[in-house]
């Protein structure tokens, strides 16, 4: 059921359980994506579509159309004719949708791992304040023009595996009858993914920002399970278990609706098969049947299927500020002999969609490629020991240990690794369309720690070319401490050279870059925003704190990236 404040249950007309949710906006163009109650007609600034149901839920995914450029529109969603949004009493301001108008000024705010929970004196202390409700109340009270532009989050919106109290509770209480300890205590199919994006999304202040800020997402690990793909031998065991089957299908067919479709353009919607197969489906069964394929098959055969996705963000010229986000979880693969963190066919639409002539390209991957360096070393030595390097006996441990501590980031694919330095050189040096961006920025999270790194590759001019990995994680999910200090020490020069020397002594070469933590590493929760204007770029690193009961963000300080 949604908020109390949402409904009244006198008047009997469909009413809005999630959103609105705007996605996809360009200069004349919008997307907002809603969830009903009912089947209904959903209408937006004259623009209108009818709800379709999966799995006994009705979405819409209205097409704003006409809406003039370098404007600010407010915006109401009818359904039926009926107002439903905004919520009558709201104290935040009319939900708006802002078009570029080809300025050469932009600003993202990112971040990524985000726990869900009420918002309650013993959930703030345990898990701290959340940056995106943080981020909302700093909006309301302040004037448009500082309002981010658009809002990128990059992995882990849900916990499949780490569900709230609250939310094991109504999982316990499904499940009381089954044998399957995991099945009860984590998220089984569609219906309980339904509950997450609930519990995620409906919170007043986070509902509000996701109907005014344009936002684009991409999966990670706890969409679907703690450590998904992260060698072949988990593969292998998780795949086998009972459960296996219905979580994939809940986890992908969710993501599907809640995210990926809100990445696309309504150009990219209007070619997508599988949307137009929901679409002309004509009834429930179908509709379920054909989403479920596409989630198994995102699974089994992800070659043919893709989460990738690239936004361009206008400017007075064609081009001015590239994102491609790239799905480095699902797209893996895994044979200990030839391991990649992309297979070939998401390889080369990478390669396709990195090289564009614009003043600022933004790689968006959820694991950093640039890690600190004791944990890149460890990465190394870890992958080069489990293939063999000291032995087949030593090999198995290292796929145990791969698998016990998370060695698998971008280090610990060291071909992929090489490969996408390769890339960040090309585009660096305009090998392709021979004008070089000012910066070439990687934005990631995942890592439960946050930080700015500047990146130093062979024959890139920094003064032409500036090169950043930005890590931004947690939104709402912090470390503990002791785990705080081991990421410090493995920052520290003694132990990063230790650890470098075990790298080579397993034969990992040097790699074609270097790179310094400049910024960081900080652990608290929180969110960066990216200020680009013209050929320059900014970050700005926001703590989210409680002060007075309240969740606020406090600016830690601002860095110049080109």
């Amino acid at each position: 059921m949604p908020d109390d404040a949402t409904v009244d249950a006198s008047v009997d007309a469909a009413y809005l359980l999630l959103g609105p949710v705007l996605r996809y906006v360009d200069d004349t163009r919008a997307t907002v994506w809603v969830e009903t109650d009912r089947p209904c007609t959903v209408r937006v600034l004259g623009c209108e579509a009818a709800t379709w149901t999966l799995h006994g839920h009705h979405y819409a995914l209205v097409a704003v159309e006409g809406l003039p450029p370098a404007s600010a529109t407010p915006y109401e969603v009818h359904l039926d004719g009926v107002a439903a949004w905004p919520v009558p009493g709201s104290a935040f301001p009319p939900s708006v949708i802002r078009t570029p108008g080809g300025q050469r000024s932009l600003r993202l705010a990112m971040g990524s791992c985000r726990r869900s929970a009420p918002k309650n004196a013993e959930h703030l202390k345990t898990y701290g304040a959340d940056a995106l409700a943080a981020l909302a109340l700093r909006m309301a009270a302040s004037p448009q023009a500082s309002w981010p532009d658009a809002l990128v989050l990059l992995g882990d919106q849900i916990y499949a595996d780490m569900p709230s109290p609250e939310m094991a509770e109504r999982l316990a209480q499904r499940h009381a009858g089954d044998g399957e300890r995991e099945v009860r205590e984590e998220i089984h199919d569609f219906e309980e993914y339904t509950w997450l994006y609930h519990e995620s999304w409906n919170w007043p202040e986070v509902r509000w920002l996701l109907s005014t800020v344009p936002s684009c997402m991409i999966l990670d690990d706890h969409d679907l399970r703690d450590d998904w793909n992260t060698s072949w031998s988990w593969r292998e065991e998780t795949s086998r278990e009972p459960w296996w089957r219905d979580r994939v299908l809940g986890a992908f067919g969710s993501y599907w609706v809640y995210q990926h479709l809100g990445n696309l353009s309504p150009d990219e919607l209007a070619g997508d098969e599988l949307y137009g197969k929901v679409l002309a489906a004509l009834d429930d069964d179908e509709r379920g049947r054909l989403v479920d394929e596409f989630s198994w098959l995102a699974d089994t055969e992800p070659e043919h299927v893709r989460w990738s996705f690239c936004r361009d963000f206008p400017g007075p010229d064609a081009g001015w500020v590239r994102l491609v986000v790239v799905d480095s979880r699902c797209s893996r693969r895994l044979d200990p002999d030839d391991r990649a963190m992309l297979d070939e066919v998401e390889w080369a639409w990478l390669v396709e969609h990195a090289h564009a002539e614009v003043d600022h390209l933004l790689v968006g991957t959820s694991l950093p490629l640039l890690m600190l360096h004791g944990i890149h070393d460890v990465e190394g030595w870890n992958e080069a020991t489990a293939q063999g390097a000291w032995g087949r006996g030593y090999a198995w441990f290292g796929e145990q240990l791969r698998r016990l501590i998370d060695l698998e980031h971008w280090p610990a694919f060291g071909r992929s690794f090489e490969d996408m330095v390769g890339l960040l050189r090309d585009v660096a040096l305009g090998v392709r369309t021979g004008s070089p961006p000012a910066s070439v920025l990687v934005l990631s999270g995942d890592v439960h720690c946050s930080y700015l790194a500047e990146a130093c590759i062979p024959g890139v001019d920094p003064a032409r070319t500036r090169i950043h990995q930005i890590v931004q994680s947690p939104l709402r999910n912090p470390l503990e401490l002791p785990v705080r200090e081991v990421n410090r020490l493995l920052e520290s020069r003694l132990v990063v050279a230790g650890l470098r020397g075990l790298a080579r002594r397993a034969g990992v070469p040097e790699v074609p870059v270097t790179w310094t933590i400049d910024h960081g590493p900080f652990f608290d929760n929180g969110v960066m925003v990216l200020d680009l204007h013209g050929r320059r770029a900014t970050c700005e690193v926001e703590r989210a704190v409680v002060r007075d009961g309240q969740q606020v963000l406090e600016r830690v300080a601002t860095y110049a990236l080109a």
